[in-house]
């Protein structure tokens, strides 16, 4: 049987020696799949993972897309359609350039390898992605309608790897969405910078097949008066673990994040986030929630870290799981590492199931006890998707609807 090593061995073969590929597989190599023993790995099902079940491709296999990623697309300004990894075509619009590049470098300038070092899953894509595809938009340019990044898995892998840089003073809208990936592994690699003054909102909506392996990590690094907008929303996959990082680097920079995430069956969500302020003034806020069914699993683990000199820091986040089963299972753990005192920082947990005296007094009024329930879940979940851009907000609201119409719930 052919193993991970002996593809990748394939896969490299035609590579220089000094090929940055060759040197992130060595990187990967030395470093190693995570274990449980590893702190942020240790509530990962490890266990049930094993690369050798999985091919790196060099080639995409092109299949027709779903109908929801057809309408999806039919939304935006820019539609930017990436194959198992691959950029398909270089769509073009006014004060937005889209290209495939072949860089090694990260957008806080210095080398992946180096920004990635000890993280094997992102050494992966360092490795075996076919190149950086990079979204950028002009200074001052505004794009009213947003870009639509649809990142099909059709292969055994897909390691895809986004750019996307906003210049000054400029405004986009970015949703990222990603399906297919039967029985693959799915490991996006996301970076954004948003320069002086400018604003960027970012969607990602993760609907993978139910197999599918999904391990994600984006980082954003704001400069002066930055605003970073994000909505990581996931319902697919077998193990869905998604990390994502900002960094205010400037005075007045600002991040607001929010990941939504629904379980059912044996699925597990892990997300992670890390808020690092290193410039005084700067300003985040995330609220995590999330529900899950049946057997499934959740774990959020927050880090607001301050660093000093930081001052006038105002740093917040929150997490609410609702359990659907007694079966399901819910960690949360929030952190903060402080290292200036004028700051303001806050966090909060909750994990229950659905509150009995809401559900009573629907039904006082007549509602049916399943139909109170769903009422209440989608009650839940409405916070995080009135927060999305108007443009997509109604079609992945009712998206996530239909996948909660068929949860079950357990008191």
């Amino acid at each position: 049987m052919t193993t991970f090593t002996d593809a990748a061995t394939d896969y490299l073969a035609p590579l220089g020696t000094d090929d940055v590929r060759r040197r992130a597989w060595a990187a990967f190599e030395q470093v190693g799949l995570p274990t449980t023993s590893d702190e942020v790995w240790r509530y990962a099902p490890l266990a049930d993972f094993s690369l050798d079940r999985f091919t790196p491709v060099s080639v995409p296999r092109l299949v027709a897309t779903s109908e929801f990623a057809q309408r999806l697309a039919a939304r935006g300004a820019l539609v930017v359609r990436v194959v198992d990894g691959f950029l398909e075509d270089g769509p073009e619009l006014e004060g937005v350039r889209v290209e495939s590049l072949d860089d090694e470098r990260s957008l806080d300038g210095q080398s992946r390898l180096t920004r990635y070092a000890g993280d094997a899953f992102a050494l992966l894509n360092a490795t075996f992605a076919p190149s950086t595809i990079v979204v950028r938009v002009a200074p001052g340019v505004h794009v009213e309608r947003p870009i639509v990044v649809l990142n099909v898995t059709n292969s055994s892998t897909s390691f895809p790897r986004l750019h996307v840089e906003v210049g000054r003073g400029a405004n986009a809208t970015v949703v990222e969405y990603l399906e297919g990936g039967e029985d693959a592994l799915v490991v996006p690699l996301t970076e954004y910078h948003v320069g002086e003054n400018a604003s960027l909102q970012v969607v990602t909506y993760q609907r993978l097949a139910p197999s599918a392996w999904h391990v994600g990590r984006s980082t954003g690094f704001l400069e002066r008066d930055a605003r970073l907008r994000q909505a990581v929303v996931g319902v697919g996959a077998h193990y869905d673990r998604s990390r994502n990082d900002a960094e205010m680097r400037a005075s007045g920079a600002s991040n607001e994040l929010r990941t939504t995430y629904l379980g059912a069956g044996e699925q597990v969500h892990d997300f992670r986030t890390h808020q690092f302020h290193v410039a005084p003034r700067t300003q985040s806020t995330l609220l995590a929630k999330g529900a899950v069914a049946d057997r499934s699993r959740s774990i959020y683990t927050g880090l607001i870290e301050i660093e000093k000199g930081a001052k006038r820091t105002d740093a917040r986040q929150t997490n609410r799981n609702l359990l659907l089963s007694p079966s399901a299972h819910a960690d949360s753990v929030p952190n903060l590492e402080i290292r200036e005192n004028d700051v303001v920082c806050a966090h909060a947990s909750s994990v229950g199931p659905l509150d009995e005296m809401q559900r009573w007094y629907l039904e006082s009024r007549g509602v049916e006890r399943a139909d109170a329930e769903r009422l209440m879940i989608q009650g839940f979940f409405n916070e995080m998707m009135v927060a999305l851009p108007d443009d997509v907000a109604l079609l992945i609201e009712s998206d996530v609807n239909a996948a909660l119409s068929v949860v079950e719930v357990h008191a």
